[in-house]
């Protein structure tokens, strides 16, 4: 069922399908709610799966020039409240995994699992942050080409020709994002924390998934979020769009994830 929630006078799009224990499912940036089509349908055999377009994406309206990981996470809290729900499993993409951590610090008591899918508990390097302020500029400049460039780098690079067409469609929906909306969601993911201790930390069911050939989270150091901690860890054989680089293997994953969060 596809519903529009109102959190502080700005239109929030949402999915809820199924019965059980609940499942939150949190897209990255520049994506949309649909990116999980291939996943629902798998998870909502045995769980209730709410699927959020996060601020400024899809359906869901821009609510100001920066979108915080704090603000995107405290949206999401008041629409589960809304829906009366208490206690649910957070799986996070790229940006919705680090909403998603910063769901778990604000709001600790309602947590059962978190799933970390191609996405990390680390703060932005210093490095990175240059790199999101040229991003912020080149978007400001034409956002149409950021967009075009942007998507085919996500995926490994044999993937790129394989799933052109994948591209193409992720690419043509990535537009309808307002300008500001991208420039929102790239100054929040910038200032965000670093999460690792809670993450490695908390005495619930923690999962971290990685491609091995991410292009932007080298699985090299990401992966060190798991050793010598309780995180379950997958590594896929290739890219940061793992519901399409890798669909079937990542399906098992979230299954099996979703299986010991009770």
């Amino acid at each position: 069922m596809s519903t529009i929630f109102n959190y502080k006078n700005t239109s929030i799009h949402f999915t809820s399908t199924g019965k059980g224990k609940v499942v939150v499912l949190l897209h990255g940036f520049l994506e949309n709610l649909t990116m999980w089509n291939a996943i629902v349908p798998e998870l909502v055999k045995k769980s209730r799966i709410i699927c959020i377009d996060l601020l400024g994406h899809g359906k869901s309206k821009n609510l100001g020039y920066i979108h915080t990981m704090e603000e995107q996470a405290k949206m999401v809290k008041a629409l589960l409240s809304h829906l009366r729900l208490r206690k649910y499993t957070l799986i996070g993409h790229s940006m919705g995994g680090y909403i998603a951590l910063a769901f778990a610090e604000l709001f600790p008591k309602t947590i059962k699992g978190l799933c970390l899918m191609n996405s990390t508990a680390l703060a932005d390097t210093e490095t990175k942050k240059i790199n999101r302020d040229r991003a912020i500029k080149a978007v400001k400049q034409n956002h149409k080409t950021f967009v075009r460039i942007a998507i085919p780098n996500l995926f490994s690079e044999e993937n790129r020709d394989i799933f052109k067409t994948e591209i193409k469609q992720i690419a043509q929906e990535a537009l309808q994002t307002s300008i500001q909306s991208i420039v929102a969601s790239l100054e929040g993911m910038k200032i965000r924390k670093d999460r690792t201790e809670l993450f490695q930390k908390a005495s619930y069911p923690k999962g971290l998934i990685l491609g091995k050939k991410d292009p932007v989270l080298a699985i090299e150091i990401h992966a060190k979020l798991a050793e010598s901690t309780d995180v379950k860890l997958v590594e896929l054989p290739d890219g940061h769009m793992s519901h399409i680089e890798n669909k079937e293997a990542l399906i098992i994953a979230l299954k099996g994830f979703v299986k010991i969060c009770v």
